[in-house]
């Protein structure tokens, strides 16, 4: 599945930078963020120090940042803060005691605020699905995540490329109910970590050599 993010991310954001008519190219995009969504919800699980996987978050949110700046010119925190804030909500609601699951409730409400208040790539939409991901099992993630798609659409709250996201949920059900042998390697963990402000920053560079002339 990492390589399937990473890919799809790639062309999403070739799309946008340097082909912003062809909207297949952005339609294949939106299969990166659920991976991604998902695939923190999983690191989470497993990571033997979850504060080591947390600042290595944030040390990737923050180098991206100028990257994501130069290479899209837009102002926005770029979509690993919202990772993190997922992260950090997921932290605390597990330490958060059951029979008070509204300051649970109340909790991811705040945070899905703050997300949209800090304008973090994806916003409060992200943080649902990183929720979806964390409490909802195999195919029932799908369908949460359709309701989610319809409700933010109704809402006025994304565009309608978003939709076509359901398709990398669908396909994460459909891997978590194969057998092992049957799944996709996982990339380089250099590669998996280093992959993200990176390409931003080629990309970066390639947009501003072509605005001032340089290329």
């Amino acid at each position: 599945m990492q390589w399937l993010a990473m890919i799809t991310m790639l062309i999403d954001h070739l799309g946008y930078a340097f082909f912003s008519d062809e909207r297949y190219l952005r339609v294949i995009g939106r299969i990166a963020f659920p991976i991604y969504c998902y695939l923190l919800v999983v690191g989470y699980q497993r990571t033997r120090n979850v504060q080591k996987y947390t600042v290595r978050l944030l040390l990737i949110a923050v180098l991206s940042q100028f990257p994501f700046m130069y290479a899209f010119n837009i102002s926005n925190l770029n979509v690993v803060f919202t990772l993190l804030f997922g992260l950090l909500l997921m932290i605390a609601m597990d330490r958060i005691p059951r029979q008070w699951m509204i300051l649970s409730i109340l909790l991811a409400v705040a945070v899905a605020l703050g997300a949209e208040v800090l304008h973090t790539d994806y916003g409060a939409y992200g943080i649902a699905l990183i929720l979806i991901f964390r409490y909802a099992p195999g195919y029932w993630a799908v369908l949460l995540h359709l309701v989610l798609n319809i409700l933010f659409q109704l809402g006025g709250l994304n565009s309608s490329l978003q939709g076509f996201s359901i398709v990398a949920t669908l396909l994460i059900a459909i891997q978590q109910s194969a057998p092992e042998t049957m799944r996709l390697p996982r990339a380089p963990s250099w590669l998996w970590r280093a992959f993200y402000p990176a390409h931003l920053a080629i990309i970066a560079l390639i947009v501003q050599g072509i605005r001032y002339g340089y290329l």
